[in-house]
């Protein structure tokens, strides 16, 4: 009985060591969901990042189409996986805005020149405060906003091929 004793706390801490190993493993819910989703595009204004095309504005999303948001910058890889499914987006006539995070002119353009330019206007958020408004931790993140600004989609990371149907449906819902 002594002995059996002893092997209790070993078991109950492997038992505890198992538990923790699979919900780590194998989390109930891997998609990352945003808090923003159903709230009011945060206000801003952002300056052009490039000359040739505006800057952002919150009011923009308030006009009764619906847009898609990404958050970029020209210095992430991410970024330039994303790009090509980015342009298949835009040829299909969906508007897409950028927010170009602690980026510069000369980067963004030769970004744009070297990957791809699917952006309607760039807005140029040097200091990531309206990132941060968005609820954005990172790059890329994509949100799409419906015609009365409010944010009705998001997708955390680069979108790839297989995440192409479903940005634009989430997109064509809002029509």
């Amino acid at each position: 009985m002594k002995r059996l004793i002893l092997w209790v706390p070993l078991v109950v801490f492997l038992v505890f060591l198992v538990t923790v190993a699979v919900g780590l493993y194998a989390p109930s819910d891997r998609k990352i969901q945003s808090q923003m989703v159903g709230k009011s595009v945060p206000a801003f204004s952002l300056p052009p990042m490039l000359p040739d095309r505006p800057g952002l504005d919150s009011a923009d999303y308030a006009t009764g189409e619906p847009r898609i948001v990404n958050v970029f910058a020209s210095w992430c890889v991410p970024c330039i996986a994303e790009a090509p499914q980015l342009e298949a987006i835009a040829e299909r006539g969906i508007p897409i805005d950028a927010v170009a995070v602690r980026d510069r002119p000369q980067d963004v353009a030769e970004f744009l020149r070297r990957w791809g330019d699917p952006y309607a206007r760039i807005g140029s958020d040097a200091n990531s405060r309206v990132q941060i408004a968005l609820g954005a931790s990172g790059v890329p993140e994509t949100f799409i906003v419906d015609g009365d600004g409010i944010i009705r989609y998001y997708h955390f990371g680069p979108i790839n091929p297989l995440d192409v149907p479903d940005v634009v449906a989430a997109y064509e819902a809002l029509k």
